[in-house]
């Protein structure tokens, strides 16, 4: 008789922990699918739907707009930091962080060059071009 009160118990027990389990995982799916939703919805800079980015316009681009602070070589100058380097790598400045520098600036976080100003002009394909050529070329030196 106990060993099937036994395993009964067993049983419901783990049904409980599969259910508990699953609707974690839901949980965690329903919340990054409404994080991207939320990103998509709140008016963050996208380039367009379809947009294949292309690194030569993205250099041409970059250096009308960004080379005179940040370095015609991406190492930086004496008015901004370098592209080239691990801060920047897609892993802690994702493609994003671009877009939005771009549009609303940047405060000093990483560096002491002071706050970035935002760059009138550029749209978020402009940028889209920008970030491929900048990743591109941190590919080229081992930032990944």
């Amino acid at each position: 008789m106990n060993s099937n009160k036994e395993r009964n118990r067993m049983h419901r027990a783990r049904v409980f922990v599969q259910r508990n389990y699953s609707r974690r995982y839901w949980l965690l799916f329903s919340l990054l699918i409404a994080a991207n939703m939320t990103v998509h919805a709140a008016g963050f800079p996208q380039p367009s739907p379809g947009l294949m980015p292309n690194p030569a316009k993205g250099k041409v681009l970059y250096n009308q707009n960004c080379a005179s602070c940040h370095g015609a070589d991406l190492k930086g100058s004496d008015k901004g930091p370098p592209f080239l380097h691990r801060v920047y790598e897609p892993s802690h400045h994702a493609d994003l962080a671009f877009q939005l520098a771009v549009k609303n600036g940047s405060r000093a976080h990483h560096w002491q060059f002071g706050d970035m100003k935002p760059v009138p002009g550029l749209n978020p394909d402009d940028v889209a071009h920008m970030t491929t050529y900048v990743r591109s070329e941190q590919r080229k030196v081992g930032i990944k």
